[in-house]
């Protein structure tokens, strides 16, 4: 995406880091919207299936961007690489296109009185069309390259061999159709944990999702990244910690919340569409990441709908229009919280890895808390917030470090140390203590020859 294959593992990284922070200030932003249209309009259902078949704005891209239309365009010609192995050359050209041939009137005219003049018998007579035909585009392609030089031609091979591993449109297609019943499910699950459970707790569930991610990374690795690691986990669970320590203010639990079966179950389908789909597509330049989610949001807006019937009817969720305001806040979040959002979170995933992605989620609760703090003077937080908002961030970025490091576990490293000094002191001890039985027994022998 974006042309950046020749970045670096480091430079991916750092600008993987920079977007997955982009997209939690974005979330953040949108976490308010989602506050104020909570209060007067409570439909997750609607608020998820319009948020998501927003999404379908992405395929106006095939009317201003051509290497899409290109990419429709490539079974329907007639001749294609396959037309070249029977041994005509008559099939890696096109249809015979007859132009017209525009003739220099003065030039003529003179070689026409030369000819009389001489009293030639012959007369050279020209056609006024002429035969135009086109090599194939893989023929035509070849030649191309052939010109250029060597420097060019590698770069214009590297560009063709990425454009050869892109994902074609029906593909696309087919993983936007899998991926979007498991998105949308992860996020009204989200939404509807919100709508009976307190925030605290929805928060704190919902932040295992980093666990569950790493755990199904290790079944189904995609990279060397997603490799399971001690200090993977220690980073993990020190997140859930310093989330639990900044909702603590919020964990009133006064009957059981049964809003948790749904932070739960959002956690777990988050986790595995992550990590399905990063073991499907490996590197962002196979897939077209707004392609992709044009496609989730046509299937979503074609598959989704009787969940209304069904909502409606059994008085789960009642239908009711939204007013203008309430309109204004779904487009509004649409559009940013969920169009240009999970387009960087994605991409950031595929920068740096399922498990940062995973855990950047738990960034947007202490963000939000400072924002209410600084930009609204909220000053209701106690020491908790602060001290949970540290552990929080430390894990993220460690995470990143590992990341990069593929093959550096620090904590299990540690931990061979420290055995090696238990088990060395346990021998050392033991030696001393053989010794001393050793020597007594002797001791007295010495004493009785004397």
């Amino acid at each position: 995406m974006f042309g950046l294959i020749n970045l670096t593992q480091l430079q991916r990284l750092v600008l993987g880091i920079f977007v997955l922070l982009l997209v939690d200030i974005i979330w953040v932003a949108s976490a308010e919207l989602t506050k104020y249209l909570f209060d007067e309009y409570k439909k997750p259902f609607f608020s998820t299936y319009l948020k998501t078949s927003m999404f379908l704005i992405y395929l106006v891209g095939f009317i201003f961007w051509k290497p899409w239309r290109a990419q429709c365009k490539k079974k329907s010609g007639v001749y294609d690489q396959t037309d070249s192995n029977d041994g005509s050359s008559e099939r890696l050209l096109s249809e015979p296109v007859y132009v017209p041939i525009k003739f220099d009137d003065k030039n003529s005219g003179h070689e026409s009185e030369d000819s009389t003049s001489l009293g030639n018998e012959r007369a050279v007579r020209f056609n006024s069309v002429s035969e135009v035909r086109q090599l194939s585009e893989s023929q035509a392609e070849d030649a191309a390259l052939a010109r250029l030089s060597y420097s060019a031609t590698m770069r214009a091979e590297e560009a063709r061999l990425r454009a050869m591993s892109k994902l074609p449109i029906e593909h696309v297609a087919k993983l936007s159709i899998i991926f979007c019943v498991l998105w949308f499910f992860a996020n009204l699950a989200y939404q509807e944990a919100l709508k009976d459970t307190e925030a605290g707790i929805v928060n704190v569930l919902s932040s295992t999702s980093g666990l569950f991610t790493l755990v199904l990374a290790a079944f189904f690795p995609s990279s060397k990244g997603d490799k399971f690691t001690l200090s993977k986990l220690v980073a993990v669970l020190i997140s859930l910690g310093g989330v639990v320590l900044v909702s603590v203010g919020d964990l009133k639990i006064e009957q059981f919340p049964w809003g948790a079966f749904w932070s739960l179950g959002g956690a777990i389908v988050y986790a595995l569409y992550l990590v399905s789909l990063k073991r499907k597509v490996d590197n962002e330049d196979k897939l077209d990441i707004p392609l992709f989610f044009g496609f989730v949001g046509l299937f979503n807006l074609l598959i989704m709908w009787p969940g209304f019937l069904i909502l409606h009817f059994t008085k789960a969720e009642i239908f009711q229009w939204p007013t203008g305001k309430e309109w204004l806040y779904l487009v509004a979040n649409g559009l940013i919280g969920t169009m240009l959002s999970e387009v960087l979170w994605l991409w950031g995933c595929f920068l740096t890895s399922s498990l940062m992605a995973t855990l950047s989620l738990s960034l947007v609760i202490p963000l939000t808390m400072l924002a209410d703090a600084f930009v609204r003077e909220v000053k209701d937080y106690n020491w908790e917030f602060y001290v949970g908002t540290v552990p929080v961030f430390l894990s993220f970025f460690a995470v990143g470090v590992l990341s990069h490091y593929e093959n550096w576990d620090p904590v299990l490293v540690g931990l061979k140390k420290i055995m090696h000094c238990i088990t060395r002191w346990r021998l050392e001890v033991r030696l001393e203590a053989g010794g001393q039985v050793s020597r007594h027994p002797l001791g007295r022998r010495n004493s009785t020859n004397l």
